[in-house]
């Protein structure tokens, strides 16, 4: 069942059409803390722990299921947290026409749906196309951290990221300095399934927008203004 765009920080619950007349991301968290974004949180554990653990910063988390989005905003209410916009919608359309460009120093994007069918592949978060729109939140010198265990799919990823020239690209080999991010991951690590982890670095002497050159033909780049703008 298709569910329409919602917003909430704080103890507030703003509609796509509120949050376009509330001024935007900077408006609605106001503040000088760098911004860092999770796209498809799942249960929110890693989210979560990075706004408890880094109150300075200013934490933006994208969801399409409801029940994960509304679990996370009940944490996040319950403890207080005033630095997190939790986004329920889809995380395509929200990058493409709703929220500002070169705004975050980090996206985080954890065990993706692969869509490991032929006929889904046009859904995949990660293509040629659609990695302008991920990459399109950093700002020069920002990272994206990326993790799954499907490591076809990853292998595609990888090879998207490592084309694009204006990117730095590390395999990390080993698990994240501080454990487990998901609880995917925690799972996948007791039961001894690789896990392909990487970060990529913008260049923070490209200038956005990080055009990759076999995606450029048919960019899904938002032309309608964007929340913020």
């Amino acid at each position: 069942m298709w569910q329409p765009v919602r917003a909430s920080v704080g103890d507030r619950d703003l509609s796509l059409c509120e949050l376009s007349t509330a001024g935007g991301l900077e408006d609605l968290l106001p503040g000088s803390g760098a911004w860092e974004v999770e796209l498809g949180f799942g249960k929110g554990k890693y989210l979560l722990k990075r706004a408890q653990e880094s109150l300075e910063r200013r934490f933006l988390g994208i969801e399409v299921v409801s029940k994960y989005s509304r679990m996370l905003v009940g944490r996040a209410r319950r403890r207080g947290l005033e630095n997190l916009v939790v986004f329920r919608g889809e995380a395509v359309f929200l990058m493409s026409a709703a929220l500002p460009q070169a705004f975050a120093e980090a996206v985080h994007v954890y065990f993706p749906d692969p869509w490991p069918k032929s006929r889904h592949h046009k859904r995949r978060l990660f293509d040629p196309e659609r990695i302008d729109l991920v990459l399109g939140l950093l700002k020069p010198g920002g990272r994206l951290f990326f993790a799954t265990d499907f490591l076809a799919y990853g292998e595609k990823v990888q090879n998207i990221l490592a084309g694009h020239p204006a990117l730095d690209l590390e395999v990390i080999d080993d698990p994240w300095p501080e454990g487990a991010r998901t609880n995917y991951e925690a799972k996948y690590i007791l039961e001894g399934r690789p896990i392909l982890r990487l970060v990529a670095t913008v260049d923070a002497a490209f200038p956005p927008p990080y055009f990759h050159p076999d995606g450029a033909s048919g960019l899904l780049a938002a032309q309608a203004p964007r929340v913020g703008d």
